[in-house]
């Protein structure tokens, strides 16, 4: 379609968003927003029906926790609801040397740095430490928010196969860059749940001087002896590398954070362009995620229930033709491969009462396409039950 009066032959503008929106329907990528009328849990209601979450993010069930809540009224109460202002400016509260003293115990680094998201921390952090002439090796699976923080940086972007080493070492021994070497990962990633090889990438980081930087937005709080994330998981101290990770995933709030040296820390204030220029989080969130840590740390049976529950879907969904990768994880990938065919699972589980919605590109690869199911620690086994019944009813009746 052009427009006639259009001498480049583009689209105006009130056409082309018509038609990208039919394309998108045509190739079953249309996306629409679902209104859910209660609070997060294992079952939310939707209009009138209640429908089992297979899909939030909510890993340990402390978004409505009643001492998420208390800690986040008693804030407001003393604190207001807002900080009026950015970190630098007059919005640095005492709630947030509170929360990053904490921050950086869990994870056992020297300092922490609490940004507004996760997403915010990721473009701060690696456009601080990475431009021209320098060099990001990323892995190719990353997230969204690692993306496009390497593309906005300016820096030579080098993409590595998934999680593959050796192709990474190549890659680092034959760069010739003149700058820095920046290697960037998620170290649970996000729609497939299994794991960076951590040990390894540190290794290399090593090796060839290159910083490390991972991503433990889920990670943290659910993997690990102490729920401290992927370096708590493999026993591993790096104290040259950058953490970097979320409160708005298994912590059930707001927010992001960045662990590291205090050198490093004290360097991203004075750089990092999302802090400098984002007011502050407002008070309530801050408690809560203090609360949300000293939880974590408290209550470890939050972390083996999930464990348990991810061990016996995995099981479950073996005998029907899916192999989601071993792991501590509770996120359980359900690859179908085409669009249309995630959005007709996706489709027939909510009919069941089953919320779990389609993963379509460019989220995923083309081919990939699926359902990212993932637990939270206030599922039940029969919930568990019910979802697999659901899938086997599914591919019984496509058969």
């Amino acid at each position: 379609m052009k427009s006639a009066d259009d001498p480049h032959g583009l689209l105006a503008w009130p056409d082309y968003i018509v038609h990208a929106i039919r394309e998108l329907k045509e190739k079953g990528l249309y996306r629409q927003l679902k209104i859910l009328d209660s609070a997060p849990g294992a079952a939310v209601k939707v209009g009138r029906r209640s429908v089992l979450v297979f899909c939030s993010n909510d890993y340990l069930g402390l978004a409505t926790d009643p001492r998420m809540k208390t800690a986040a009224v008693r804030a407001v109460r003393t604190w207001g609801t807002g900080v009026g202002a950015s970190r630098l400016i007059s919005g640095n509260i005492t709630l947030y040397r509170t929360l990053e003293q904490a921050v950086s115990k869990l994870k056992r680094v020297e300092a922490a740095l609490v940004f507004s998201s996760g997403y915010a921390t990721n473009v701060g952090v690696i456009t601080s430490l990475a431009g021209p002439g320098d060099l990001i090796l990323s892995d190719a699976l990353n997230h969204a928010s690692i993306v496009d923080a390497c593309r906005l940086s300016r820096a030579e972007i080098a993409v590595f196969p998934h999680r593959d080493v050796h192709a990474l070492e190549s890659l680092l021994r034959r760069t010739r860059v003149q700058g820095r070497v920046m290697i960037v990962t998620d170290g649970v990633f996000s729609m497939d749940g299994d794991l960076a090889p951590l040990p390894e990438l540190s290794a290399l980081s090593r090796q060839y001087g290159a910083l490390l930087v991972v991503d433990d937005a889920h990670g943290t709080g659910v993997i690990g002896p102490n729920g401290g994330g992927i370096f708590d998981h493999f026993g591993l101290k790096d104290p040259a590398a950058l953490q970097v990770g979320t409160f708005s995933k298994a912590l059930g709030s707001l927010g992001g954070f960045a662990v590291a040296s205090a050198e490093m820390v004290d360097f991203l204030v004075n750089h990092a362009r999302s802090l400098i220029y984002s007011t502050g989080l407002p008070p309530s969130v801050l408690a809560a995620n203090a609360e949300a840590l000293r939880i974590v740390v408290e209550e470890p049976n939050r972390r083996k229930h999930l464990h348990r529950l991810a061990g016996y879907l995995r099981q479950a969904l073996a005998p029907l033709g899916f192999s989601p990768v071993d792991g501590p994880t509770p996120i359980i990938p359900l690859v179908v491969g085409e669009a249309e065919e995630a959005v007709r699972l996706s489709a027939y589980l909510w009919d069941e009462g089953i919320f779990v919605p389609p993963i379509r590109p460019p989220t995923v690869p083309e081919g990939q396409s699926r359902l990212r199911v993932s637990l939270s620690a206030l599922h039940r086994q029969e919930d568990v039950d019910r979802l697999v019944y659901a899938i086997k009813d599914y591919f019984r009746q496509g058969s």
